[in-house]
Order: C-alpha cells, then structure tokens, then sequence
C-alpha cells in the first residue's frame, strides 16, 4: 500500500466578472486531474514550468485549499473530515521562501516549539530538549533557539524550516521548492541535508522542482506537469536517459550550455504556454509540439503505462524517434557541476565542515 495516493485531483478557479452582479465568465483550470502515488521512503519529483499548477498540487495534498474533485488518500485513509488532523501530523511541508514561513516576531525556538504544542506533543521542558536537538540534526548550534529570523542566513532559515517539519516526526514532507531562493553551494548543502535525514528516519517527500539537476540528485521518481497536468511519471534513471514525452525532452534539452559554442545547437521549444481558462483541444501540449499530427489535436491522450515504471500520455510515445541528448546523458556541464557541487558539500558535511 502506498503512502500516498492521488487520484483525479482536480482544482477549477471561477472567473467572474461585474461589480454588482458577478458573473461567471470562465474557469482556470489550475489541476485538471492529476494522479499520483508516493511509497513509503521515496521521493517523488514533480517538475514543469512555472504556473503548470505544481505549487496548487501540493496545497491540495495538504488540505490547504480544497480540491474541486478528486480524493487525496494517505496510509490507505482518504483525507477528510476528522481524518484532517491526523494528516496535519504526518504530512508537514517546506516552504520556498525560508523568510516568509518564519513568523518575525518568535524566536525560532518558540517557532520550532509550536507544532508540538498544537498537537500535545510532550511538556515545555520535553519540548525544549527537543528543539535543542532539532537544530543540532539541522547543523545549527542549541543557542540558536533564543534568536529570530531576522538575525540568520537564507540557508540557516531554511534549515529552521526543516527543523520545524521534522519537530511532530512526519512520514510525509512536501518540499515547494525548497532550495530555489538559495545560493548554489547553499542548494548542496541543504539538498544533501534533507537526503541525509531521508535516510536516518525513513522519509517520503513530494519534492517540488525545477532545476534538474536538483532533481537528478534528489528523485527516485519523477512527474512531470504541463498546464495542470501530469504527462509523463518515469523513475529517475529511465527519465533522464529517454524521455517518451515531448515536453520532456524539451526541458532536458532546454538546459543552459556553458560553452557558446554549443549554444545554438539546441532548438528551443517555440510557442507560448496556453491559457489554463482556453487549454487546447486533445493534447495540451500540440501547440508547441515538433510532432503533433491530426490526431494529437483532436483526441486527449490518456496516461498510459508504455514500460515498467513508466507512463506517458502521448499518442505517439513508441513511434518517436530516439532521442538524442545534446547535453550528454542528459545533462549539461552547468548540471554536472552542480552534481559536483552537492558531492563535496556532502564530503564536508561528513567530515564536520559547514
């Protein structure tokens, strides 16, 4: 049984218009059905371009705005009523923005301390040993507890965002993003931090993203969503080295050279990203597809399993030609230094260097 399981999510906005009557004039079709599973010590990546309705997805998961239809079920429960506070427990979230989630005016012990008190967990003194440790796992001193946000870096804020997550022991942590806001060397060090917790507790995540090469050195599995949604889902592996969806294989190759003399070999993906209030007939994507034929545009192609592990809505996912990484195996150098990057910021952290 899977730790999570979503199935037809789906999030419409009303458009309305007029001042004393408002009239709905139209629907933003934000999620449009959107399934997806998480197993228990896994991270699932979810990654498009910004505005495809990722960041929607997650508050769904997380009961922060209700869904229009679809069920969100967790350990086998769906997600309602009476079920919500359990949930609230278990699944907790890293946001993007590690200054905007910290609240100015606590100090961070309190802020760290404050899942606990919500749900009874322990007594005051139980909770401050408990915070004192949470900045320890964090790479934080225990006398950090007594400052405010204010007085840390971005990387330090947003390991007092872990620590705050990690405070009521959670199966499940959604991370929006976590590292996009950050410095390069920042990114590895929180990047392996998170890996590194994975491991010493068991940890699923819903891992928001789009640089790839976080993603590359984050995922088991990864999802990616076009306009509200998911196009194709592949372990981590077979994605990066053949990709079966169009959309895929342009955000690979959209992946920035840093030789110029390589630059102009790869195509950019043309066209503008539809309207989520007009998404196109049939295929969502054959406005900007190399290989859309009649068919791409008048019929919706379902999600459909194509290999083991992997599946993809696209009629024409076994009859595209194969694809031919101008990044390497997948990867640009940019990326690869980046890899290179989590490498040694990991070798630091083992070795006690921060």
């Amino acid at each position: 049984m899977s730790l999570l399981e979503v199935t037809d999510l789906t999030k419409h906005y009303p458009v309305r218009q007029g001042i004393v009557v408002a009239k709905q004039v139209g629907t933003v079709r934000a999620v449009d059905g959107v399934s997806f599973r998480i197993e228990r010590g896994e991270t699932l990546a979810l990654v498009g371009e910004s505005g495809c309705g990722k960041s929607t997805t997650a508050r769904l998961v997380l009961r922060l705005i209700e869904p229009t239809s679809g069920t969100v079920r967790f350990d086998g429960q769906e997600v309602s009523g009476a079920a919500l506070r359990t949930l609230r427990r278990r699944v907790q979230v890293v946001f993007q923005d590690p200054y905007a989630s910290l609240n100015p005016r606590l100090r961070v012990g309190e802020t760290i301390a404050e899942p606990m008190e919500v749900h009874g967990i322990g007594d005051a003194k139980s909770r401050e040993a408990r915070v004192q440790e949470l900045l320890r796992l964090v790479g934080l001193a225990p006398f950090h507890a007594q400052r405010y946000p204010h007085e840390f870096s971005g990387g330090q804020r947003q390991r007092i965002g872990i620590a705050r997550a990690l405070a009521v022991q959670p199966d499940l942590i959604v991370c929006d993003e976590p590292v996009s806001a950050l410095d390069v060397s920042i990114q590895a060090q929180v990047v392996n931090l998170l890996k590194d917790l994975q491991r010493q507790f068991g940890l699923s995540y819903l891992f928001i993203a789009h640089d790839l090469a976080v993603v590359r050195h984050m995922a088991d599995r990864v999802a990616v969503m076009y306009l509200g949604q998911i196009v194709e889902t592949a372990p981590k592996r077979d994605l990066f080295a053949a990709p079966r969806h169009p959309y895929t294989r342009a955000l690979l190759r959209a992946i920035p050279h840093p030789d110029p003399r390589r630059r102009g070999q790869v195509t950019p993906l043309g066209g503008d990203v539809p309207s989520p209030m007009n998404p196109p007939s049939g295929c969502r994507f054959h406005t900007r597809c190399p290989f859309v034929q009649d068919l791409c545009r008048a019929e919706v192609p379902v999600l459909r399993d194509i290999d083991a592990g992997t599946r993809v809505a696209c009629h024409l996912a076994e009859t595209l030609p194969p694809f031919e990484a101008e990044v390497g195996d997948g990867l640009s150098e940019v990326a690869t230094r980046r890899l290179a990057l989590y490498a040694a910021a990991k070798d630091r952290r083992a070795s006690g260097i921060r």
